[in-house]
């Protein structure tokens, strides 16, 4: 095939990092960027998602990816805003906030020990007795001993903050490539010279790599590039009932599920962690797992009408940790993949590194996310 337009940045995925990438890179300037898809926009992972933006209520303790995360759920007010500003499209931020429900006796040391160090790291949380969590979430079972509220802990409509994204950078001019795989970045000298792509090569001296579980499909020579794996989950969503309005405003996380309650009624359930490769199915032994830790946390649910299910493939680095910023080897090759379970969380950060490093040259602030901690892993396929 024939060259294509030649590009500044091409970016390589086009799920809620990507396009959160190439939406920045159009802000700070850079007017010719190139987002390549292999299918279509936002259909993977980060359409998958529930859009829970909680770090307090998954951390054990605080570290720099701790740090990471609440950095970004804290710049979600103004992404949001922005985003509705552009395009008017709401993507519907609920800053309600998120209870963390303990439901046996190890879960309740559990949020006593979360409790602890979140106060002493002078963190915004409270610890709340049955009554007191009860009346703020009638819907909890009769079984909890305790829970804690996280105001700070969000969520946002995933899927409507994709649609936002695609038309931002649709009215920014970012050229969106559907249906277009890139099976190889060419380099020569250390320096990148393009991406070879089933419609040809781009010519390009900048790359971001964000295929989510498909990056490591993607040929690099002579580069050590991190292996991503899929990790796949499955979700379960219900109607609000004809009769009644949706059972909870709160997200109410247990250890074992959690409630996802959307102003449009409807109320998601989650999820399953499955070593199952690019085999993206809801399995009856999923929907089951789901369903019992969600009647574990309310029995309403039961109540409640099945109105859809369906599976997503989480991209993970061999650390669980995302990897991210500019290769040491190859000037030009720039990674942005392996957020596993916190892509929707990680985005508005991400895309900040992201073009900081591109645009101004600016180094990560923290190098245990960087693309060369892999050095010595290679991945031939």
């Amino acid at each position: 095939m024939g060259q294509l337009e030649t590009a500044d940045v091409v970016v390589i995925g086009g799920g809620v990092i990507g396009l959160t990438i190439a939406r920045a890179l159009a802000l700070r300037g850079v007017r010719n960027v190139v987002l390549v898809e292999r299918a279509n926009l936002g259909a993977e992972a980060s359409f998958a998602a529930a859009g829970m933006l909680a770090p307090q209520a998954e951390a054990d303790y605080a570290d720099g990816f701790f740090d990471l995360c609440c950095q970004s759920r804290d710049m979600y007010p103004t992404f949001a805003a922005a985003l509705r500003e552009e395009t008017g499209i709401d993507s519907e931020l609920d800053q309600t906030g998120t209870l963390y429900v303990a439901l046996t006796e190890q879960d309740q040391r559990e949020i006593d020990h979360r409790y602890d160090w979140q106060v002493r790291a002078g963190l915004s949380i409270q610890k709340l007795g049955p009554i007191d969590a009860q009346a703020l979430e009638s819907c909890i079972s009769q079984n909890l001993s305790g829970a804690l509220k996280f105001p700070n802990d969000i969520q946002i409509e995933n899927r409507r903050l994709l649609n936002a994204l695609v038309a931002a950078n649709e009215k920014l001019g970012v050229r969106l490539m559907t249906g277009t795989t890139v099976g190889s970045i060419r380099s020569d000298r250390g320096r990148i010279e393009g991406a070879e792509t089933s419609r040809g090569f781009i010519s390009t001296g900048t790359v971001v790599v964000s295929g989510g579980a498909w990056s490591s499909f993607i040929k690099v020579l002579d580069s050590p590039i991190p292996r991503i794996e899929p990790v796949r989950g499955q979700m379960v969503c219900f109607g609000s009932s004809q009769s009644r309005p949706c059972i909870a405003r709160h997200v109410i996380y247990s250890r074992r599920g959690y409630l996802v309650p959307r102003l449009d009624g409807r109320v998601l359930a989650g999820s399953t962690t499955e070593q199952a490769g690019f085999n993206k199915v809801v399995t009856a032994s999923g929907v089951h797992s789901i369903l019992s830790n969600a009647l574990e946390i309310s029995q309403r649910i039961s109540d409640l009408p099945l109105v859809g299910v369906w599976a997503g493939l989480r991209p993970r680095a061999q650390d669980s940790w995302p990897v991210l910023g500019p290769s040491g080897e190859i000037q030009g090759l720039v990674f942005a993949t392996g957020h596993y379970r916190n892509g929707i969380l990680l985005a508005p950060i991400t895309g900040k590194l992201i073009v900081d490093a591109i645009v101004d040259n600016v180094v990560l602030p923290d190098p245990a996310f960087g693309p060369d901690r892999f050095a010595n892993v290679r991945v031939n396929r």
